[in-house]
C-alpha cells in the first residue's frame, strides 16, 4: 500500500515546487522592468520602493531554495527556469553601476549596493560587474583607491563626499559604514565568481588598495566596521592570484598579518616569544574570531612555500614572533565551539608552513603548563591533538582538514623529542591486549591505523608517516603496532620490506631508549600473527591427512590459479628485491623462460647438424 501512495505524494511535491517557482519568476519579470524603468527616470523614491519590495523576495527566494526538497538529480538544478530572468538581471545590474555612479540619498545607494550583492551571487549575470569601470566604481564606494587615483577618507563624525566629484553624499558615518560594507561584499562576489574580474582587480592594484586601508584601520582608534569584509577580500585575492601573494609577502605581509592577529586577539608580546592575553579569562567575541580566521587563512596563502626555504636571522625571528601568536590561538576561547575549532584549524595550516626551526616556541608558554612532558610545555602539542582527535571521529573532509594536523604533528615530533615521547605516550601506549586488529580498536591508535589503508593516498600516507615516526622510524616496532598487512604500503614506498632504518633526505636523530614491553605483550608474543597483529585461534592444518604427492598436486594447482589471474590482470603478483622494494614477481621468471626455451633449440640445432 506504501508504494501506491509515495508516487502520489511525490507528484503533489513536485507539482507545489514547480508552482511556487513560477509565481516567484512570475512576480520577478516586472519588478525588474519597473526597477530599470525607475532607474531611468531617476526617481530615487520609487527606486527605493521597488528594491525594498525586490530584495525582500530574493531572500525568501534564496531561503526557499535552500530548503526546497530534493526530488531527483533533475531537479538539483533550477538553471533552466532561471535563464529567461538572466538577460533582466544582467540590465538591471548595469542599469544599477550607472545610478550608483551620481549622486544618491544613503538609503538608495544601500538598497541599490545590496540588490548588486544579490545579483553578484550568481556567476552567469556578472557581465555588467567585471569591468575596470565596475570595479573601480564599487572599490571607490568601498573608500578603496585604487591605480593611484584618490584616495578618499571618510570623517568620523560628520557626512563627507565620498568618491569623485558629484559623487554619493553620505549623510553621516553610519550610513557611510553601512554602503561601504555592502560594496565590499560586492566586490568579494564577483572576484570570487568571476576569473576574469580577479584578473581586472590585479591590474587595477585593489590588492594595495585593500592593504592600504587595513593597516590604516590597524592605526585608527575606532574599530572599523567593515574591517573583516576588507580581510575576507584580501584573503581572496590572495587565494586566487599567486602573483598578489608574492606581492603581499614582498610588502612585509607576514609581520603586519601577525600584528593585526594580535590586535585582533587582544594580546601583547612579552620578553622573548612569549605572547600573553590583555583581558585574562575572556572568551573571544564572534567579530573578533571571524577576523582572527580570515587573516590566518591569508597568512597560510602568504607563508604556504615558507617550509621550503632556509629563513635569515630577521626572518626567523619574525617567524617565531608569529608562532608565539598562533600559540596563542590554539590555547584561546571562543563563544561557540565549532568557531573555536575553525580558529584552531587554521592556525594549524598556518603552523604546518612555518620553517621546522621555528617550530620550538610551541614548547614555551607563559605560565605553569597544565601539560607536560619532562619538564617542556605540552599545551599547544595537547590542543593539537585534541583537534586531531576530534577531526578523526566526523571523517569529514579528512584531506583538508586532517591531514594538515597530521603533518604538524610528524614534523614537530621529528625535531623535538619530547613532542614524540608525549604524542607516543597518548597514541601508542604500551600495548596489552593483542586480541584485537590494530585497524578495529577504538583507540588513537586505532583510528589512525584504520586510516593508512583509506581511499586516498594523502591521507593514509599522513597517517602512516605519523605513526611510523612516533615509532622512530623503527620498522619491527612499527610492525608490532599497526600489523604488517597495514604496515606494507608505508614500508614499500620506503624501500623497507626487508627491515632497516630509513635514509630519506633528512634522517631525524632519535635517542636509543628501548620499547618496553607489558607482562601481557610478553606473554603473547610468540602467538601474534604479525601479518594481522593479534593472536589469532588455533586453526585446523587444511593440509592435514594429505600426501606429499596431493600437497604438491595442490600447489600446482594454486600457482596455475594464480598464473591465469596475472595473465588477465586481475592481479599483480610481487616479490621483495634485494633493497626492500618491489617488483613483479614473473618479470625475472618469464626472462628465464625465455632463456630456457632460446637454450633447448640450440640443442634441436646443433643435433641436427
Amino acid at each position: 500500500m506504501t508504494q501506491n501512495i509515495q508516487p502520489s505524494v511525490t507528484t503533489h511535491m513536485a507539482h507545489d515546487w514547480l508552482s511556487a517557482h513560477s509565481a516567484w519568476g512570475s512576480t520577478m519579470v516586472p519588478d525588474v522592468e519597473a526597477i530599470i524603468h525607475s532607474i531611468n527616470r531617476g526617481d530615487q523614491d520609487a527606486v527605493q520602493l521597488h528594491l525594498l519590495t525586490y530584495n525582500t523576495q530574493q531572500q525568501k527566494l534564496e531561503q526557499f531554495r535552500q530548503n526546497k526538497v530534493r526530488l531527483s538529480a533533475d531537479s538539483d538544478s533550477d538553471s533552466d527556469l532561471d535563464e529567461p530572468d538572466l538577460l533582466l538581471r544582467q540590465r538591471l545590474a548595469a542599469a544599477l553601476l550607472g545610478f550608483i555612479s551620481g549622486p544618491l540619498q544613503p538609503p538608495v545607494l544601500y538598497l541599490c549596493l545590496q540588490t548588486l550583492r544579490i545579483l553578484s551571487r550568481d556567476h552567469r549575470g556578472l557581465q555588467p560587474l567585471v569591468s575596470h569601470g565596475a570595479l573601480l566604481t564599487l572599490a571607490q564606494l568601498a573608500n578603496l583607491s585604487c591605480h593611484g587615483g584618490f584616495e578618499p577618507a571618510l570623517d568620523s563624525t560628520d557626512g563627507q563626499r565620498w568618491g569623485n566629484a558629484g559623487h554619493v553624499t553620505l549623510a553621516t558615518a553610519q550610513d557611510g559604514d553601512g554602503c561601504r560594507r555592502e560594496a565590499i561584499k560586492v566586490l568579494c562576489n564577483v572576484i570570487y565568481n568571476s576569473p576574469q574580474a580577479q584578473e581586472t582587480a590585479s591590474a587595477l592594484r585593489l590588492l594595495h588598495a585593500v592593504w592600504r586601508s587595513v593597516r590604516r584601520g590597524m592605526r585608527s582608534v575606532a574599530a572599523s566596521s567593515g574591517r573583516f569584509y576588507e580581510l575576507r577580500l584580501l584573503f581572496l585575492l590572495t587565494a586566487l592570484r599567486p602573483e598578489l601573494r608574492l606581492q603581499l609577502q614582498q610588502e612585509r605581509g607576514v609581520s603586519v598579518l601577525t600584528q593585526a592577529l594580535e590586535q585582533s586577539l587582544e594580546v601583547r608580546r612579552r620578553e622573548g616569544f612569549v605572547v600573553v592575553s590583555e583581558s585574562s579569562g575572556v572568551r573571544l567575541s564572534m567579530e573578533a574570531s571571524r577576523e582572527v580566521i580570515e587573516i590566518l587563512k591569508t597568512l597560510f596563502n602568504v607563508c604556504h612555500k615558507l617550509s621550503q626555504e632556509e629563513p635569515d636571522e630577521e626572518d626567523a625571528a619574525q617567524y617565531r614572533h608569529l608562532a608565539a601568536v598562533l600559540r596563542h590561538c590554539l590555547l584561546c576561547s571562543c563563544e561557540e565551539e565549532h568557531v573555536l575549532e575553525e580558529v584552531q584549524g587554521h592556525a594549524a595550516n598556518v603552523l604546518s608552513v612555518l620553517p621546522l626551526t621555528c617550530l620550538d616556541v610551541l614548547l614555551s608558554g607563559p605560565q605553569r603548563a597544565t601539560h607536560h612532558w619532562e619538564g617542556v610545555d605540552m599545551d599547544a602539542v595537547h590542543s593539537l591533538l585534541l583537534l586531531m582527535e576530534r577531526r578523526l571521529g566526523t571523517g569529514q573532509k579528512l584531506k583538508e582538514k586532517l591531514t594538515p594536523v597530521l603533518n604538524l604533528l610528524t614534523e614537530s615530533c621529528r625535531v623535538h623529542r619530547e613532542t614524540r615521547r608525549y604524542l607516543r605516550q597518548q597514541i601508542l601506549p604500551p600495548l596489552r591486549d593483542v586480541s584485537t586488529r590494530p585497524e578495529q580498536d577504538c583507540s588513537l591508535r586505532g583510528q589512525l591505523v584504520r586510516l593508512m589503508t583509506h581511499v586516498d593516498t594523502d591521507v593514509k600516507h599522513c597517517a602512516a608517516e605519523l605513526l611510523f615516526v612516533l615509532c622512530k622510524e623503527n620498522v619491527s616496532r612499527f610492525v608490532k603496532y599497526t600489523g604488517y598487512g597495514n604496515a606494507a604500503g608505508l614500508l614499500a614506498m620506503r624501500g623497507l620490506l626487508r627491515g632497516g632504518r630509513t635514509s630519506g633526505p633528512r634522517p631525524a636523530q632519535y635517542s636509543s631508549d628501548s620499547d618496553s614491553d607489558t607482562e601481557e605483550y610478553r606473554e603473547a608474543k610468540s602467538r601474534i600473527n604479525l601479518v594481522t597483529g593479534r593472536v589469532e585461534a588455533e586453526q585446523p592444518d587444511p593440509m592435514e591427512g594429505m600426501t606429499e604427492e596431493e600437497k604438491e598436486e595442490e600447489a600446482c594447482r594454486l600457482m596455475a590459479m594464480i598464473d591465469r589471474l596475472s595473465r588477465v590482470q586481475i592481479i599483480q603478483p610481487m616479490s621483495v628485491t634485494a633493497d626492500g622494494g618491489l617488483a613483479p614477481l614473473w618479470a625475472g621468471r618469464e626472462e628465464e623462460e625465455e632463456g630456457m626455451v632460446l637454450l633447448t633449440q640450440g640443442r634441436k640445432d646443433s643435433e641436427i647438424e
